[in-house]
């Protein structure tokens, strides 16, 4: 009798877990369809029904879900939304790099510009060369005014991309604002050697005679 039980509970433990392992290959399929569908809604601006197949096998403990709606909510337009699945997939991964810059993007268009600024400092605890973020930092000290600080920030991208056309005009200008003419000149030409015949380095150089 007792054998009996033993091989009862042992079937019966089988079945259980190869039915779990059916729900999760199932559930796994599933998640892979809809990424499928919404990669070709994607390409039709039909952000909407891409968010719904997104929504339709939602999980919030999912990173790779919640950053897919992240994106896609804020391609649709759909700000707020797209802030909360952002921060979702920050907080499933605390040291995702790619979760916090996708959350700056609507926070930038929510101009909620503290925790923009919160989310890049925190980018640069992890990564603290991030070209990226050190631009847009670069940028923002540069429209408050704070060309000292923003030429840290510009300086840091510059050292790693000296030939990169964005941060090398933006050297210009903060050189030009910090009235030091020969280091702005400097990056002016770099630029048109980038890009010759560009009107913000012409701009800058004439602003320089």
């Amino acid at each position: 009798m007792r054998t009996c039980k033993k091989i009862v509970v042992v079937t019966t433990l089988f079945l259980l877990a190869f039915q779990a392992i059916s729900q999760d290959t199932a559930k796994v399929t599933a998640v892979k369809k809809a990424f499928e569908a919404s990669y070709t809604f994607e390409k039709t601006a039909n952000f909407t029904t891409a968010i719904t197949k997104i929504k339709s096998v939602y999980d919030a403990t999912s990173y790779e879900i919640n950053l897919r709606l992240g994106y896609l909510c804020y391609e649709g337009l759909l700000y707020r939304e797209s802030a909360k699945y952002y921060k979702k997939a920050v907080e499933l991964k605390p040291s995702s790099i790619e979760a916090k810059l996708g959350f700056a993007l609507p926070l930038y268009a929510l101009a909620s510009w503290d925790t923009l600024k919160m989310q890049y400092e925190a980018i640069l605890k992890l990564d603290p060369n991030n070209s990226t973020v050190n631009y847009r930092m670069g940028l923002t000290y540069y429209y408050k005014l704070d060309y000292t600080t923003a030429l840290t920030y510009f300086q840091k991208v510059y050292d790693s991309y000296p030939f990169d056309y964005d941060n090398t005009c933006m050297m210009g200008w903060t050189m030009l604002k910090l009235k030091k003419t020969t280091e702005a000149k400097s990056y002016f030409n770099i630029v048109l050697l980038i890009r010759p015949n560009d009107t913000s380095a012409l701009s800058g150089m004439k602003e320089l005679k």
